[in-house]
């Protein structure tokens, strides 16, 4: 594609004379600019999909793929549960209630959210054993209560202690209705590691949680698990039309607009970032400008021995594309290496600026997430190197039209 006489010449311009250090400067901080714009993207793009990912594996962790709920009083039966299992061999239906209360402990009261789980379900017991940090249990019994580790830290709770729920169900008394309020003992302490969770959900046993709402076995929800947790959507679909009396929805639902915006800010710092390399671009034109504004005796030297016009244009663009593709692949393995090491950047900087960077409370997850995705990366390679070319062929074309006798004798 390029000849040796090209390449010799786009050697020869990147190293400039000692006369012309301002065009050195130009080109490093050209390099240095499209270097720090491909990494800081590759960055930025890995954290927001292990934003995503870690974000989606701690809901999918810890919710069901798809909930059944009944409504217009029509109750979930034995022969809906056939037809569930005939059409959908492959999916695992449990018996689930959850509801909202208030924990009073000492002066202090929370809002939580307050999930029964079967303690006859193995899944069950396999998901408690999976989080529980604190206690040692297959099954919640009743009078028995799980909390989250932040929740345990929030109201220095530990293992045998006792705490207070209100229920949202009001109770008749001779002075009037009060709700419902039971003692629970703390035999477990979990940690999901998202701190939301960790912090405003409790375990209760299924007919302790049907008994604390005032509810019923027919009041009861079905939350299904799918092994291919994607398919939710469709998967509700389908059994919508095998009953359209309940109210089906899927974990996508539920966090619809959590995801959109997450992608909708992944795409607008993709965009933001991108503006690096742009201006990095300008950088090669300009320092290209003034190069072949430098070299016009030179270039029309190389004329008259014979080099074609084409030859000493494509000599100047291979001059900036070098720049830019090498900028480029630095840029990717910076990129890289930070992406894969950033919690221990993240310790490291808290550590030594003592300031805490990535604080859980606020963006729900314990680590830093990083997730390195290699269709982004050439993605940002050749957006990269479309505009490295486009900024490097721009000056370049300028070649073409240079009248070769007037710049002799004005050179």
């Amino acid at each position: 594609m390029f000849t040796a006489a090209e390449r010799l010449i786009a050697l020869r311009n990147l190293k400039p004379k000692r006369k012309e250090g301002f065009l050195k400067v130009i080109s490093i901080f050209s390099f240095i600019g499209i270097m720090l714009g491909v990494a800081i993207l590759i960055i930025v793009m890995s954290v927001m999909n292990g934003f995503r990912t870690e974000l989606t594996n701690k809901i999918l962790g810890f919710n069901p793929h798809i909930i059944i709920k009944p409504y217009n009083n029509e109750k979930i039966d034995s022969k809906f549960r056939d037809r569930l299992d005939k059409n959908f061999p492959n999916i695992e239906v449990l018996d689930s209630y959850s509801g909202e209360g208030v924990v009073i402990n000492n002066d202090y009261a929370k809002g939580l959210m307050i999930k029964g789980l079967d303690p006859e379900n193995k899944k069950n017991s396999i998901f408690l054993r999976k989080i529980l940090i604190e206690g040692n249990i297959n099954k919640i019994k009743k009078g028995q209560i799980i909390v989250g580790k932040e929740l345990a830290i929030e109201l220095n709770l530990s293992i045998g202690d006792k705490i207070n729920l209100l229920s949202s169900v009001y109770i008749g008394t001779p002075f009037g209705g009060l709700p419902k309020q039971e003692t629970y003992s703390i035999q477990g302490i979990f940690s999901s590691g998202f701190y939301e969770f960790d912090k405003n959900v409790v375990f209760l046993n299924l007919d302790e949680t049907l008994y604390f709402f005032d509810k019923s076995k027919s009041d009861i929800n079905l939350e299904i698990y799918l092994s291919n947790p994607l398919k939710a959507n469709y998967i509700k679909d389908k059994i919508e039309t095998i009953n359209n009396n309940f109210y089906v929805y899927s974990w996508i639902d539920l966090n619809k607009s959590f995801f959109s915006a997450l992608k909708v800010e992944r795409n607008v710092m993709f965009i933001i970032l991108t503006l690096i390399i742009i201006v990095a671009a300008f950088n090669i034109i300009s320092g290209l400008t003034i190069l072949i504004k430098n070299k016009t005796k030179e270039i029309a030297i190389l004329k008259t021995l014979g080099l074609s016009s084409s030859s000493i244009v494509k000599s100047f663009f291979l001059t900036g594309f070098t720049i830019g593709f090498v900028a480029s692949i630095s840029g990717i393995l910076i990129g890289v290496l930070f992406s894969e090491n950033i919690e221990s950047i993240r310790v490291f900087f808290s550590y030594v600026l003592n300031v805490e960077i990535f604080p859980s409370d606020v963006y729900f997850l314990d680590e830093l997430p990083s997730e390195i995705n290699s269709f982004s990366i050439i993605i940002i390679f050749i957006f990269s190197l479309l505009t490295t070319s486009l900024a490097s062929l721009i000056p370049a074309i300028t070649i073409s039209k240079m009248n070769t006798i007037k710049a002799l004798k004005y050179e």
